[in-house]
């Protein structure tokens, strides 16, 4: 893996492969952000083995993506 693949941005992970596993967009930056930040504030935190991203929030969205990170969201329509 070249150091091109370590400064993609935000093209990996895809945004319309995180949308089917998180409907919106709005919802997967919350999510993102939070678990981001769990992973900052944890101090035995093990980064996904093959992360390409380097900074917390991709690598969280990486997580979210390969099913490591799981966020439930309450229905507020009630």
């Amino acid at each position: 893996m070249g150091n091109k693949d370590k400064i993609d941005g935000m093209r990996y992970p895809s945004i319309d492969d995180l949308l089917k596993v998180i409907d919106s967009k709005y919802k997967l930056a919350y999510a993102a952000a939070k678990r981001a930040k769990v992973m900052e504030e944890e101090e035995d935190y093990t980064p996904l083995e093959n992360a390409r991203c380097v900074k917390p929030v991709g690598i969280a969205l990486e997580e979210i993506l390969a099913g490591k990170t799981t966020i439930k969201f309450e229905d507020l329509d009630d």
